[in-house]
């Protein structure tokens, strides 16, 4: 299933938070990526189709500046990431080595990557702030990756943050974090992550004119009578 423009722009006012919610009803908890933090604040909600890229531990035959040049590399993998996706990269939460720089998120800006996702983290941080590519990711090192991982694909099933990650799932990325949304479940969260949030700004409001949380969160039956007589209004 392909992510329309109709389907991003409705997810692009679902927060991560209201997304684990619904899909938490769902029977999914694991879809939270851990160690997926905005690299800069402020950040805006961002929504696309995940590209993935693995790597795995470092191994000395493997894992040299000359790798850099070999087809299966990372610049091969950003040529192949279609315009609009989201790249998501299994790092293994590797800390001390950062797995893009400035030049090749310079490359992915221009090829119209969205953004940005990894448990690891990034290098030359201020030249990829300048890039201006959103990032999400567990902070920034000045090594380069090949000091502490191998690179051996893309457009794979992978890992990221402890969460199974398949090809061309959605993502959504926000100041909490990025949610993985499976592709069976797509439906069912535009369905419902909108309604969601009228309910729960609904439920705020109330909470500001005073009104007690037992009963109102979540609501009895009362209380979904009032939502629902001020939701036709």
């Amino acid at each position: 299933m392909s992510l329309t423009a109709e389907a991003i722009a409705t997810l692009s006012h679902v927060s991560t938070a209201t997304i684990t919610t619904v899909l938490l009803k769902k029977g999914l908890r694991n879809v939270w990526m851990r160690g997926t933090k905005p690299l800069k604040p402020g950040q805006k909600r961002l929504v696309g189709s995940a590209f993935t890229l693995r790597f795995v531990p470092a191994r000395e035959d493997l894992a040299t500046p000359e790798s850099w040049s070999s087809p299966i590399s990372t610049r091969t993998a950003i040529e192949a990431m279609p315009e609009g996706c989201i790249a998501v990269v299994d790092s293994m939460g590797v800390s001390d080595a950062g797995i893009f720089g400035d030049i090749l998120c310079a490359r992915m800006v221009k090829r119209g990557v969205t953004a940005l996702i990894t448990d690891g983290v990034v290098r030359d941080l201020e030249g990829v702030l300048g890039t201006g590519l959103p990032v999400w990711c567990n902070g920034f090192a000045a090594p380069p990756s090949v000091a502490g991982l191998t690179f051996v694909g893309w457009g794979e099933p992978i890992g990221c943050g402890g969460v199974a990650v398949f090809p061309n799932d959605v993502v959504v990325a926000d100041q909490d974090g990025a949610v993985l949304i499976p592709q069976a479940f797509i439906d069912q969260v535009l369905a419902e992550g909108p309604e969601q949030e009228r309910m729960e700004a609904w439920i705020v409001n109330e909470v500001n004119n005073g009104v007690p949380l037992p009963g109102l969160y979540p609501m009895n039956a009362e209380t979904k009578a009032r939502y629902y007589a001020a939701s036709k209004k």
